[in-house]
């Protein structure tokens, strides 16, 4: 009796941190407005998109799986009161002059027809420009929410070259953890096919992004891919940035021990300061996250950059604090040349981050803090 009255009592705990950390809301925001007079407001960017959701009655992509992609381009609109870290945005009635839309979204027709519009974007762009970045959304995370995150890191981080976004089938609610676990193991291999369709459009360089649960994706993906094609991550990719990776240590050793050479540099931002990771070990009766990694003894072995960002202030959850810490953001974008960052090798892009830098045998340990960013002139 006395068991079932603490587990009672520790479910009840662990379900008020859900509420406090992911916030459950009410606004169904799997729905999307396009609003094209943002055309003419916001600072618009266009976003290539390859899916593993389904459209729903509404026609909209929701949580429902398709075993094929769908491909779609989006005009994402930046509004002109946009306050660097910050999403603002509304599934009904958006105002673009104060939240992030969704201006245009133009369906191709199949695989070629996205790889061929993509190749032609790149063209378009001026010699050095060329580059491509890729992000995989985590969990919890509606259609737009990837979209416009993905949007936010180009705008206030001046991430470099086109953005592409791979968008798999979350539910987007906080309770849908078991689903959204699912179908990040049902989507890699929509990541792989999306990852060798960008490297067919040509672009100079690759930037592969994952947060959350998507780093699992990513990881996942790029075992998945170095099996069928060994050297293909090295070769392909000129970079991967694990942003809170919501992954088992043991696991992580056994993907990058099949990926063998992981590509360079390989950048991991952890915080100690992460409660959704917390709550994610939690649940998965685990110590330790790979996001809130304390010891670079513990990835030693590998050739990665360990960048720790636990200083930073950010949202309450303590879970995207590259993309909503306005101190990081600006030393991201004021203090890094992310374009020769992931040029260079793992060494080269640890001495363009202000911190204080540790080697542990093959692995780096960089911890940043406000007070090195804020004595940089640009970040002011």
């Amino acid at each position: 009796m006395l068991a079932a009255v603490h587990l009672g009592a520790t479910m009840l705990r662990v379900f008020a941190v859900i509420l406090l950390v992911l916030g459950t809301g009410c606004a169904d925001r799997t729905m999307t407005t396009l609003v094209p007079e943002a055309l003419e407001i916001g600072t618009v960017y266009p976003v290539f998109v390859a899916t593993s959701r389904a459209r729903d009655d509404r026609g909209v992509f929701g949580k429902d799986r398709s075993r094929t992609l769908n491909f779609t381009e989006l005009k994402v609109s930046v509004p002109p009161e946009h306050e660097a870290g910050k999403i603002r945005a509304a599934s009904t009635r958006p105002d673009p002059q104060r939240q992030f839309t969704i201006a245009a979204e133009d369906d191709f027709d199949g695989e070629s027809e996205f790889i061929n519009a993509l190749s032609k974007r790149i063209k378009s762009q001026p010699k050095g420009n060329r580059e491509v970045t890729i992000y995989v959304h985590g969990y919890n995370n509606s259609f737009s929410d990837g979209a416009f995150r993905i949007t936010q890191l180009m705008h206030d981080i001046e991430l470099p070259g086109t953005a592409v976004h791979y968008s798999w089938p979350s539910a987007a609610n906080p309770l849908g953890y078991t689903h959204d676990r699912d179908s990040m193991l049902f989507a890699r291999d929509g990541l792989e096919k999306l990852l060798r369709d960008v490297q067919k459009a040509g672009p100079t360089s690759i930037i592969l992004i994952g947060h959350s649960m998507g780093t699992l994706l990513v990881m996942e993906a790029l075992r998945q891919i170095e099996i069928g094609t060994p050297g293909w991550s090295e070769n392909r990719l000129s970079g991967v940035i694990l942003i809170s990776p919501d992954i088992d240590l043991d696991l992580f050793r056994t993907q990058a021990d099949r990926i063998a050479d992981l590509p360079q540099p390989f950048a991991i931002f952890v915080s100690e300061r992460d409660r959704a990771l917390r709550l994610s070990a939690r649940l998965n009766g685990s110590s330790k996250r790979l996001g809130n990694l304390e010891d670079p003894d513990e990835l030693a072995e590998y050739p990665v950059t360990i960048v720790d960002v636990s200083e930073f202030a950010n949202s309450a959850d303590g879970h995207f604090t590259f993309g909503t810490s306005p101190t990081l953001i600006a030393l991201l974008k004021g203090a890094v040349d992310l374009e020769k960052a992931f040029q260079s090798d793992r060494a080269g892009m640890a001495g363009l981050l202000p911190g204080t830098a540790l080697n542990v045998r093959n692995a780096t340990q960089l911890i940043l803090s406000p007070a090195l960013a804020l004595a940089l002139p640009n970040t002011q």
